[in-house]
């Protein structure tokens, strides 16, 4: 597979792993990039993310979804030099399974369907597309 996907959740907070790893490695695919490259998906709670969100962003609350690319914008990585054989490294997505949970509701469809949304949205943003690209 060219795009490994590792997930990070805790048990509390069920999410469809194979699901998840296929949408994203499709979405890849269909991007037409070639190569081998990672990304890392965790799923955490209202607290944690609103801890993110205050950190990294300095705005107050929990968002649902943060993506932190390992490349900058113009593709240069941010003080890391890797091995042209070893696969790309896109960054982290985080999700807040709280307001997934929430948002599912809201727009009647399946948790699942809403985490899988908001995963595609983050790999977007690692692509260095913003919500007025999708």
């Amino acid at each position: 597979m060219a795009l490994s996907v590792s997930i990070v959740a805790d048990s509390k907070f069920p999410v469809d792993r194979k699901r998840l790893r296929s949408s994203l490695a499709q979405t890849w695919e269909t991007y037409g990039i070639g190569g081998e490259a990672v990304v890392s998906v965790a799923v955490v709670g209202g607290r944690k993310m609103a801890e993110l969100q205050a950190h990294y962003l300095g705005k107050e609350g929990p968002t649902d979804v943060l993506a932190f690319p390992q490349q900058g914008a113009r593709g240069d990585q941010y003080g890391f030099i890797g091995p042209r054989d070893m696969p790309l490294e896109l960054g982290d997505i985080i999700i807040c399974f709280p307001l997934a949970v929430e948002q599912a509701a809201q727009q009647n469809v399946f948790v699942d369907d809403r985490i899988e949304a908001l995963a595609l949205h983050g790999l977007k943003n690692l692509f260095g597309m913003g919500d007025e690209d999708e």
